[in-house]
Protein backbone atom coordinates (compact mmCIF):
# COMPACT_ATOMS: atom_id res chain seq x y z
CA UNK A 1 0.00 0.00 0.00
CA UNK A 2 0.91 3.66 -1.03
CA UNK A 3 0.05 6.85 0.95
CA UNK A 4 -1.13 10.20 -0.66
CA UNK A 5 -0.43 13.10 1.62
CA UNK A 6 -3.80 15.74 1.28
CA UNK A 7 -4.00 19.48 2.53
CA UNK A 8 -5.74 21.99 0.23
CA UNK A 9 -7.03 25.51 0.64
CA UNK A 10 -4.57 26.28 3.18
CA UNK A 11 -2.13 28.97 3.02
CA UNK A 12 -0.04 28.99 0.33
CA UNK A 13 3.44 29.12 2.12
CA UNK A 14 2.79 26.44 4.08
CA UNK A 15 2.89 23.70 0.68
CA UNK A 16 6.81 23.84 0.35
CA UNK A 17 7.09 22.88 4.42
CA UNK A 18 4.63 20.30 3.98
CA UNK A 19 5.69 18.35 0.65
CA UNK A 20 9.16 18.32 2.79
CA UNK A 21 7.60 17.24 5.85
CA UNK A 22 5.17 14.39 3.85
CA UNK A 23 8.29 13.12 1.78
CA UNK A 24 10.78 12.73 4.94
CA UNK A 25 7.78 10.92 6.61
CA UNK A 26 7.51 8.99 4.12
CA UNK A 27 4.85 9.30 1.84
CA UNK A 28 4.32 8.20 -1.26
CA UNK A 29 2.80 10.91 -3.01
CA UNK A 30 0.89 14.73 -2.56
CA UNK A 31 -2.18 15.55 -3.87
CA UNK A 32 -2.82 19.27 -5.66
CA UNK A 33 -6.50 20.41 -6.07
CA UNK A 34 -7.72 22.04 -9.23
CA UNK A 35 -10.15 25.48 -9.19
CA UNK A 36 -10.70 27.51 -11.20
CA UNK A 37 -12.81 30.42 -10.12
CA UNK A 38 -15.90 31.01 -8.02
CA UNK A 39 -18.65 32.44 -9.76
CA UNK A 40 -21.26 34.65 -7.60
CA UNK A 41 -24.11 32.98 -9.13
CA UNK A 42 -23.93 29.24 -9.54
CA UNK A 43 -26.82 26.75 -9.77
CA UNK A 44 -24.04 23.16 -9.86
CA UNK A 45 -24.13 20.80 -6.76
CA UNK A 46 -21.09 19.67 -5.61
CA UNK A 47 -21.17 15.96 -5.50
CA UNK A 48 -18.52 14.81 -2.84
CA UNK A 49 -19.88 17.60 0.16
CA UNK A 50 -22.56 16.17 2.01
CA UNK A 51 -24.75 18.61 1.20
CA UNK A 52 -24.32 19.51 -2.32
CA UNK A 53 -23.30 23.20 -1.58
CA UNK A 54 -20.39 25.05 -2.92
CA UNK A 55 -20.15 27.54 0.20
CA UNK A 56 -17.01 26.44 1.62
CA UNK A 57 -15.12 27.10 -1.17
CA UNK A 58 -15.53 30.86 -1.31
CA UNK A 59 -11.79 33.03 -0.77
CA UNK A 60 -10.28 29.92 -0.06
CA UNK A 61 -6.82 29.98 -1.90
CA UNK A 62 -6.02 27.62 -4.90
CA UNK A 63 -2.84 27.75 -6.91
CA UNK A 64 -2.46 26.48 -10.00
CA UNK A 65 -1.66 22.89 -9.99
CA UNK A 66 1.43 23.28 -12.92
CA UNK A 67 2.89 26.35 -10.64
CA UNK A 68 2.60 25.53 -7.83
CA UNK A 69 4.15 21.35 -8.48
CA UNK A 70 7.10 22.36 -10.14
CA UNK A 71 7.88 24.87 -6.88
CA UNK A 72 6.98 21.49 -4.86
CA UNK A 73 9.45 19.23 -7.07
CA UNK A 74 12.34 22.24 -6.56
CA UNK A 75 12.33 22.06 -2.36
CA UNK A 76 12.31 17.40 -3.01
CA UNK A 77 13.80 14.58 -4.40
CA UNK A 78 11.50 11.67 -4.18
CA UNK A 79 7.65 12.65 -3.29
CA UNK A 80 5.20 12.07 -6.40
CA UNK A 81 2.63 14.79 -6.86
CA UNK A 82 -0.93 14.88 -7.99
CA UNK A 83 -3.29 17.03 -9.51
CA UNK A 84 -6.69 15.63 -8.00
CA UNK A 85 -8.22 16.42 -10.46
CA UNK A 86 -7.35 18.80 -13.31
CA UNK A 87 -10.41 20.02 -15.20
CA UNK A 88 -9.25 18.53 -18.56
CA UNK A 89 -12.23 19.51 -21.09
CA UNK A 90 -12.57 23.36 -20.25
CA UNK A 91 -8.83 23.89 -21.15
CA UNK A 92 -6.80 23.29 -24.85
CA UNK A 93 -5.15 20.06 -24.48
CA UNK A 94 -2.19 21.31 -26.46
CA UNK A 95 -1.73 23.87 -24.01
CA UNK A 96 -2.29 21.40 -21.38
CA UNK A 97 0.18 19.03 -22.92
CA UNK A 98 2.78 21.73 -22.62
CA UNK A 99 1.63 22.17 -18.77
CA UNK A 100 2.16 18.18 -18.15
CA UNK A 101 5.54 17.73 -20.20
CA UNK A 102 7.03 20.97 -18.58
CA UNK A 103 6.02 20.03 -15.05
CA UNK A 104 7.03 16.11 -15.52
CA UNK A 105 10.69 17.40 -16.47
CA UNK A 106 11.19 19.73 -13.58
CA UNK A 107 9.97 17.77 -11.38
CA UNK A 108 12.18 14.77 -12.54
CA UNK A 109 9.16 12.53 -13.93
CA UNK A 110 7.40 12.98 -10.60
CA UNK A 111 4.50 13.60 -12.18
CA UNK A 112 1.07 11.76 -12.30
CA UNK A 113 -2.32 13.24 -13.98
CA UNK A 114 -5.25 13.38 -12.24
CA UNK A 115 -8.23 14.42 -14.44
CA UNK A 116 -11.58 14.58 -14.89
CA UNK A 117 -15.09 16.60 -16.43
CA UNK A 118 -15.94 18.72 -13.39
CA UNK A 119 -19.07 18.78 -11.75
CA UNK A 120 -18.95 22.93 -12.43
CA UNK A 121 -21.36 23.70 -15.32
CA UNK A 122 -20.00 27.49 -14.90
CA UNK A 123 -16.46 26.40 -15.55
CA UNK A 124 -17.61 25.20 -19.17
CA UNK A 125 -19.58 28.87 -19.72
CA UNK A 126 -17.21 31.06 -18.30
CA UNK A 127 -14.07 29.10 -20.23
CA UNK A 128 -16.68 28.75 -23.95
CA UNK A 129 -16.55 24.93 -23.40
CA UNK A 130 -18.93 22.88 -24.70
CA UNK A 131 -20.37 20.91 -21.79
CA UNK A 132 -22.58 18.38 -23.67
CA UNK A 133 -19.72 17.36 -25.05
CA UNK A 134 -17.37 16.61 -22.08
CA UNK A 135 -16.60 13.56 -21.99
CA UNK A 136 -15.92 12.84 -25.63
CA UNK A 137 -13.43 16.50 -25.31
CA UNK A 138 -11.73 14.40 -22.33
CA UNK A 139 -10.84 11.57 -24.08
CA UNK A 140 -9.77 13.17 -26.88
CA UNK A 141 -7.46 15.17 -25.00
CA UNK A 142 -6.00 12.41 -23.07
CA UNK A 143 -5.01 11.18 -26.36
CA UNK A 144 -3.56 14.28 -27.53
CA UNK A 145 -1.78 14.96 -24.07
CA UNK A 146 -0.27 11.19 -24.50
CA UNK A 147 0.84 11.80 -28.43
CA UNK A 148 2.18 15.14 -27.52
CA UNK A 149 4.55 13.68 -24.24
CA UNK A 150 5.87 10.77 -26.61
CA UNK A 151 7.89 13.23 -28.24
CA UNK A 152 8.45 13.62 -32.49
CA UNK A 153 5.28 14.81 -34.52
CA UNK A 154 2.15 14.13 -33.58
CA UNK A 155 -1.09 14.59 -35.52
CA UNK A 156 -4.62 14.15 -34.21
CA UNK A 157 -8.28 14.19 -36.28
CA UNK A 158 -11.17 13.74 -33.74
CA UNK A 159 -14.87 14.75 -33.29
CA UNK A 160 -13.91 17.80 -31.39
CA UNK A 161 -9.92 18.47 -32.39
CA UNK A 162 -7.82 18.56 -34.81
CA UNK A 163 -4.07 19.22 -34.95
CA UNK A 164 -1.91 19.00 -37.56
CA UNK A 165 1.80 17.79 -37.14
CA UNK A 166 3.37 19.16 -34.24
CA UNK A 167 5.84 18.37 -31.75
CA UNK A 168 6.76 19.70 -28.31
CA UNK A 169 10.08 20.11 -26.53
CA UNK A 170 11.29 18.72 -23.54
CA UNK A 171 9.44 15.63 -23.15
CA UNK A 172 9.98 13.56 -19.89
CA UNK A 173 11.55 10.02 -20.47
CA UNK A 174 8.86 8.45 -19.29
CA UNK A 175 5.21 8.50 -19.74
CA UNK A 176 3.07 10.24 -17.62
CA UNK A 177 0.65 7.97 -15.52
CA UNK A 178 -3.45 9.47 -16.51
CA UNK A 179 -5.57 8.75 -13.53
CA UNK A 180 -9.12 9.19 -14.19
CA UNK A 181 -11.59 10.79 -11.52
CA UNK A 182 -14.98 10.51 -11.13
CA UNK A 183 -17.77 7.87 -9.40
CA UNK A 184 -20.22 8.09 -12.21
CA UNK A 185 -20.53 5.36 -14.62
CA UNK A 186 -18.96 6.82 -17.42
CA UNK A 187 -16.19 7.81 -15.45
CA UNK A 188 -15.86 4.26 -14.30
CA UNK A 189 -16.01 3.17 -17.78
CA UNK A 190 -13.15 5.63 -18.91
CA UNK A 191 -11.02 4.75 -16.17
CA UNK A 192 -11.01 0.85 -17.27
CA UNK A 193 -11.05 1.66 -20.93
CA UNK A 194 -8.38 4.79 -21.29
CA UNK A 195 -6.88 5.25 -17.39
CA UNK A 196 -3.58 3.98 -15.51
CA UNK A 197 -5.57 4.35 -13.37
CA UNK A 198 -8.83 5.62 -11.00
CA UNK A 199 -9.31 8.21 -8.37
CA UNK A 200 -11.92 8.18 -5.83
CA UNK A 201 -13.20 11.38 -4.79
CA UNK A 202 -14.68 10.49 -0.91
CA UNK A 203 -18.46 11.04 -0.98
CA UNK A 204 -20.48 8.44 0.82
CA UNK A 205 -18.35 5.59 2.55
CA UNK A 206 -20.76 2.94 1.20
CA UNK A 207 -20.44 3.34 -1.87
CA UNK A 208 -16.89 3.08 -2.38
CA UNK A 209 -17.28 -1.14 -2.28
CA UNK A 210 -20.21 -0.88 -5.23
CA UNK A 211 -17.27 1.38 -6.88
CA UNK A 212 -14.37 -0.68 -6.55
CA UNK A 213 -16.39 -3.87 -7.77
CA UNK A 214 -18.14 -2.32 -10.18
CA UNK A 215 -14.40 -1.07 -11.69
CA UNK A 216 -12.80 -4.28 -11.33
CA UNK A 217 -16.00 -6.10 -13.64
CA UNK A 218 -15.30 -3.12 -16.75
CA UNK A 219 -11.67 -3.85 -16.37
CA UNK A 220 -11.96 -7.88 -17.11
CA UNK A 221 -14.32 -6.43 -19.95
CA UNK A 222 -12.45 -3.86 -21.28
CA UNK A 223 -10.37 -4.97 -24.56
CA UNK A 224 -7.62 -7.46 -23.74
CA UNK A 225 -4.41 -6.82 -22.99
CA UNK A 226 -0.90 -8.78 -23.19
CA UNK A 227 -2.57 -11.56 -21.62
CA UNK A 228 -5.98 -11.79 -22.81
CA UNK A 229 -7.74 -10.91 -19.51
CA UNK A 230 -8.81 -7.87 -20.34
CA UNK A 231 -7.06 -4.73 -18.97
CA UNK A 232 -7.30 -6.19 -15.65
CA UNK A 233 -3.63 -7.75 -16.65
CA UNK A 234 -1.98 -4.25 -17.06
CA UNK A 235 -0.95 -2.33 -13.38
CA UNK A 236 -3.65 -0.01 -12.55
CA UNK A 237 -3.95 2.43 -9.93
CA UNK A 238 -6.75 2.52 -7.27
CA UNK A 239 -6.33 5.89 -5.14
CA UNK A 240 -9.42 6.13 -2.74
CA UNK A 241 -10.38 7.94 0.45
CA UNK A 242 -11.18 6.08 3.45
CA UNK A 243 -11.74 5.54 7.16
CA UNK A 244 -10.11 2.18 6.93
CA UNK A 245 -7.05 3.94 5.56
CA UNK A 246 -6.66 5.36 9.12
CA UNK A 247 -5.97 1.75 10.72
CA UNK A 248 -3.66 -1.03 9.80
CA UNK A 249 -6.41 -3.65 9.66
CA UNK A 250 -8.24 -0.97 7.78
CA UNK A 251 -5.40 -0.39 5.37
CA UNK A 252 -5.01 -4.33 4.80
CA UNK A 253 -9.02 -4.63 4.01
CA UNK A 254 -8.34 -1.87 1.34
CA UNK A 255 -5.33 -3.87 0.17
CA UNK A 256 -7.42 -7.09 -0.35
CA UNK A 257 -9.83 -4.62 -2.06
CA UNK A 258 -7.77 -3.97 -5.05
CA UNK A 259 -6.76 -1.20 -3.60
CA UNK A 260 -2.99 0.31 -4.19
CA UNK A 261 -2.81 4.10 -2.86
CA UNK A 262 -4.79 5.60 0.01
CA UNK A 263 -5.55 9.31 0.46
CA UNK A 264 -4.74 10.79 3.67
CA UNK A 265 -5.86 13.99 5.09
CA UNK A 266 -6.25 15.34 8.43
CA UNK A 267 -8.56 18.61 8.02
CA UNK A 268 -11.93 18.26 7.22
CA UNK A 269 -12.86 20.08 4.17
CA UNK A 270 -15.85 21.48 3.84
CA UNK A 271 -15.91 24.19 6.62
CA UNK A 272 -16.94 27.73 5.42
CA UNK A 273 -14.17 30.26 6.03
CA UNK A 274 -10.04 30.52 6.58
CA UNK A 275 -8.07 27.13 7.21
CA UNK A 276 -6.75 28.42 10.87
CA UNK A 277 -4.48 25.37 11.46
CA UNK A 278 -1.09 26.04 11.68
CA UNK A 279 1.51 24.78 9.90
CA UNK A 280 3.43 23.32 12.85
CA UNK A 281 0.04 21.11 13.93
CA UNK A 282 -0.52 19.89 10.30
CA UNK A 283 3.02 18.58 10.19
CA UNK A 284 2.67 17.00 13.69
CA UNK A 285 -0.35 15.18 11.93
CA UNK A 286 1.12 13.76 8.76
CA UNK A 287 4.57 12.44 11.29
CA UNK A 288 1.61 11.00 13.95
CA UNK A 289 0.48 8.91 11.18
CA UNK A 290 3.73 7.99 9.56
CA UNK A 291 4.87 6.51 12.42
CA UNK A 292 1.42 4.54 13.73
CA UNK A 293 0.40 3.71 10.12
CA UNK A 294 2.68 3.86 7.16
CA UNK A 295 5.57 2.92 9.30
CA UNK A 296 4.08 -0.49 10.11
CA UNK A 297 2.20 -1.03 7.06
Amino acid sequence: MRFTYAESMTDPSFYGPLAMAAEEAGYHSMVIPDSICYPLRADSVYPYSPDGTREFLEDKPFLEPFSLIPALGAVTSRIRFLPFVVKVPVRNPVLLAKQVTSTAVLTGGRLSLGVGVSPWREDYDILAADWATRGRRLDESIAIVRGLAAGGYFEYHGTTYDLPPIKIAPVPAEPVPVLIGGHSEAALRRAARLGDGWMHGGGDPADLPRLLARLSELRRDAEPGPDRTGRSGIPFEVHVISMDAYTLDGVRRLEEAGVTDVIIGFRWPYVTGPDTEPLAAKIDSLRRFADDVIAKA
